[in-house]
């Protein structure tokens, strides 16, 4: 009988590379039945797997002598599985994680595949922690295989934090991220967890609670995607236009009425379910492109730019993100200009991203032209390290997402 917890790891591994599906929508399909242990154990499996792939490929590349694109892919899958396990777990025993891996090659129905899987896997077991281990990281290129990710991520944040700064996010984005909810003041309900000291409806939680989620008393959120939405600073009787706004999280934070948009159609259908859910009945969703907006949607006091980005923030949430992940500073810029352009004289642009990447940070706002506010003053904690104007949530410092957060006066 193998593990239910590796099975469903496993399927989501072999999903994510080979069929090229996002690893939490993989997750909620491989999960379902199981009970809330073997699903935590799961997503561990599955997405250290998936955040390690570059590391353990590596490894049984010197290990076994063979590449892992000539593998057939449940015999990759089942190898990557093993190695996270057998490399970055120590409350496993050894023989369970290969007899578990051999046994899922061989209900592929690879059987001539069987013995070279049992002859890699006790390899690993035997010298793949140490061979990982040992890898140097005196370089961005060194330091990317070392801790999995693309040799631009690596170089990225050398540039933009040096070198100790970068080491310590490369590690930190491999840790779990935080369990954070936002509890949802609209409603009344008891709500278990440890308020945080910085965000007045942030929750630590030790697990999301899917009934109080299922009715609209929390909405999971982390502190640096709670604090863009805080730092829009949102009144009663003001107009708030947010640019980006599924799935919601943030739109449902803001005060007045807010005008919500999505280009989208299956996206903003869940934008709209999730804030009848959080009772947000100040909030309107409309269908629109965020570069092409209908004439009549201007004159608003505010506007939140929440952009599409690279995800290098994200990366301990969205496992596969690093394997995705693409700069599009001129989309931003181009959006940020939009919504530049429907704020009334005086108002303000948020401008928020969920990226560690000046290019798509500074480099945007400094483009715009427009006048920063000094959110650092507010913000001390969170105050970006070179431009105190800005706020910058670093994983590795502050525990949460990584985000950048600019305020622009119009």
């Amino acid at each position: 009988m193998i593990s239910p917890a590796r099975v469903a790891a496993y399927r989501v591994v072999l999903r994510v590379f080979e069929q090229d599906a996002y690893a939490d929508r993989a997750f909620r399909a491989a999960v379902e039945g199981l009970d809330a242990r073997d699903r935590a154990l799961a997503q561990r499996i599955a997405y250290g797997t998936v955040q390690r792939a570059r590391s353990l490929d590596h490894g049984i590349v010197a290990l076994s002598g063979r590449r892992v694109e000539t593998l057939d892919p449940p015999v990759r899958a089942a190898l990557r599985l093993a190695a996270f396990q057998l490399a970055y777990l120590d409350a496993v025993p050894a023989h369970a994680i290969v007899d578990d891996s051999v046994e899922l090659v061989r209900r592929a129905g690879l059987e001539r595949a069987v013995g070279f899987a049992n002859a890699v896997l006790r390899r690993l077991a035997g010298g793949l922690r140490s061979l990982l281990e040992r890898l140097p990281d005196r370089t961005p290129q060194e330091a990317a295989l070392r801790h999995s990710y693309p040799d631009w991520v690596a170089e990225t944040w050398w540039r933009d934090f040096g070198p100790g700064e970068a080491r310590a996010l490369l590690a930190a984005q491999n840790e779990a991220a935080e369990t954070v909810v936002r509890v949802n003041r609209r409603h009344v309900g008891r709500v278990q967890g440890r308020p945080d000291p910085d965000l007045p409806d942030a929750l630590h939680v030790d697990r999301i609670d899917e009934e109080a989620l299922a009715a609209g008393l929390v909405w999971p959120q982390s502190r640096g995607s709670q604090l863009a939405g805080v730092c829009v600073g949102a009144q009663q009787g003001e107009r708030t236009l947010d640019l980006c706004a599924a799935p919601g999280g943030k739109a449902t934070q803001l005060a007045g009425d807010v005008v919500a948009v999505e280009k989208h159609e299956g996206r903003a259908r869940e934008l709209r379910e999730n804030c009848a859910r959080l009772g947000a009945s100040n909030v309107s969703v409309v269908l629109a492109d965020g570069l092409d907006l209908p004439s009549e949607l201007t004159g608003f006091d505010r506007a939140l730019v929440d952009a599409p980005c690279s995800n290098l923030g994200v990366l301990a949430a969205r496992p596969d993100a690093r394997w995705r992940a693409e700069p599009d500073a001129e989309l931003q810029r181009a959006l940020l200009r939009a919504a530049a352009l429907r704020v009334r004289p005086g108002g303000t642009v948020t401008y928020s991203v969920c990226t560690l990447n000046a290019a798509e940070n500074e480099g945007v706002i400094d483009a715009s032209g427009l006048e920063p506010e000094d959110l650092g003053a507010g913000w001390p904690r969170f105050r970006h390290p070179r431009r105190p104007e800005f706020l910058l949530t670093l994983p590795h410092r502050h525990g949460t997402s990584g985000f950048f957060i600019a305020r622009l006066r119009v």
